[in-house]
């Protein structure tokens, strides 16, 4: 009967694959709402008021108020919100997220490491929740408490790729990792298109108040589901079947839970060929991503005159196609290995050149073509090719050191967000006012060197095979062990026998 009840249980891998895209879903989606919440927030009329106001002061008043006039026309009819947050305030609570976000990667890979991943992950998400479902309070109090609620959503989020890094590499066999990989962390890209389409409907019907409530509750619900059905390691699955227990294990030669876990030889990993390839080609990959992410709208619509509001379809449709093509590209990949065709080395480099020659060349189009038809398939060609990512360097962490796979996700994944800070600084200062092809030739340019600079150091040293560090520094004070039994020889024979 209980052999019966167990062969009629999913993949206790998938199972885990699929809430942890629910789970990346949540947090990002969770994260970019309060942007499209700001819309029903905040209170145009007074904004573009004090705006007139404090530019009278430097300008011909009947000058101002005609082309805030003119602008405000050109809004689309938002009913006005209960906030009157000027621009420096809304940059502040948009930007302190990453705040959190950067602090927490490092620590947050140590406790899943050395605690468990499992609820680490947990945290993430119920932090995110938590905060979420409060923000509508924070914000009628003080916009300083929706920055404390940002930045600790930022710390959670800061902590859910580390630890996810940390449970797959103990339930990701090799030959499916990077598909799991890909299904896992593809709810990225998922939870940014469902938030930013369903906030703006939310909104229309029921107020902003309720993109929170219900956002933040939904939440609730996954965390429910995760304690319920998720442990740390197929050891401590109670709904698994034996045989994928097993297959699992022994394809992660990974059958003892109880030793010391190890210290994390820092030297060995920050001089490590194959650990600085998969840091090089997270932040250079970054910067380009940032750029398409940020910019490239931007770009779009300050000289192509094309309306990003009015096309919010066909600008998060990509993100939609870049989901498929990650499912599609690992699957692929993953059976091309299983045929021997592939080595593990290679398919991590071929997943990490599609993610940078494709998004690379439409940038490098766009140097010399402008025109707005040709910039949105670009956009999209290069936004659903970036998919490729997670089986590529973003799985690699855990090919090269199981043991250290959050913490050196953590590393890695700190650094990969300076781009997110550059990337503004750098397009504001070049094109400031010069909103022209030129300027921003030389901005899609500096993001196409790096491009190539990733693919170069990535395809020269990086490597898919578990590195000779990751045993990890063992504590000074163990006892050696003890030396053989000598031998002794039988004179009847010759033979050379151990003495028992």
């Amino acid at each position: 009967m209980e052999t019966q009840r167990q062969r009629k249980l999913p993949p206790a891998r998938y199972v885990l694959a699929i809430l942890g895209c629910m789970g990346f879903a949540t947090i990002y989606g969770l994260r970019v709402n309060l942007s499209v919440a700001l819309v029903g927030m905040l209170n145009h009329t007074a904004l573009l008021q004090i705006e007139a106001a404090e530019a009278g002061k430097k300008k011909a008043g009947a000058e101002i108020m005609a082309m805030l006039s003119a602008e405000a026309s050109s809004k689309p009819n938002v009913e006005d919100g209960p906030f009157v947050w000027s621009s420096q305030i809304q940059g502040l609570v948009l930007s302190c997220y990453f705040w959190g976000y950067l602090v927490a990667q490092i620590p947050g890979g140590r406790l899943a490491e050395l605690y468990s991943a499992k609820w680490v992950m947990f945290g993430a998400v119920f932090i995110n929740a938590v905060c979420t479902i409060l923000t509508p309070v924070m914000c009628k109090i003080h916009y300083v408490g929706v920055i404390i609620m940002r930045v600790l959503e930022g710390l959670g989020g800061g902590t859910a790729f580390p630890a996810m890094h940390c449970m797959l590499s103990k339930w990701a066999p090799p030959a499916e990792r990077s598909f799991i990989s890909a299904v896992t962390y593809a709810g990225t890209s998922l939870g940014t298109v469902i938030s930013t389409l369903s906030a703006g409907m939310i909104i229309a019907s029921f107020g902003w108040e309720m993109v929170f409530y219900s956002m933040g509750g939904a939440s609730l619900i996954w965390c429910v589901m995760w304690v319920m059905l998720v442990q740390d390691t197929p050891q401590r699955q109670k709904y698994i079947t034996e045989e994928e227990r097993t297959m699992i294990i022994t394809s992660l030669q990974n059958t003892d839970e109880s030793k010391e876990k190890p210290k994390v030889p820092w030297r060995a990993v920050v001089t490590s060929s194959a650990f600085l390839a998969i840091l090089v080609a997270h932040v250079c990959n970054n910067f380009g991503w940032y750029m398409l992410l940020i910019e490239l709208p931007f770009y779009m619509n300050q000289v192509l005159k094309f309306n990003i509001k009015e096309n919010a379809v066909a600008v998060s449709l990509p993100y939609l196609t870049l989901w498929i093509f990650s499912m599609f590209i690992s699957k692929l990949l993953d059976h091309l290995r299983s045929l021997s065709y592939l080595t593990m080395t290679s398919a991590r480099k071929i997943a990490t050149l599609i993610a940078s020659v494709v998004p690379g060349s439409c940038l490098l189009v766009l140097c010399f073509i402008a025109h707005r038809g040709v910039a949105v398939a670009l956009m999209a060609l290069a936004v659903t090719c970036n998919g490729a990512i997670f089986s590529g360097f973003l799985s690699n962490h855990i090919d090269i050191a199981p043991n250290f796979a959050g913490t050196l996700m953590a590393l890695t994944n700190t650094v990969g967000t300076v781009p997110g800070v550059i990337v503004p600084l750098l397009v504001g200062y070049i094109t400031h006012g010069n909103q022209t092809l030129a300027a921003w030739r030389i901005v899609f340019l500096i993001a196409v060197a790096l491009y190539v600079l990733e693919i170069v150091v990535y395809t020269w040293f990086a490597s898919g095979e578990v590195q000779p560090w990751n045993v990890g520094s063992q504590p000074s004070n163990k006892q050696p062990a003890a030396p053989p039994a000598p031998k002794a020889e039988d004179p009847k024979k010759g033979l050379t026998i151990k003495n028992s």
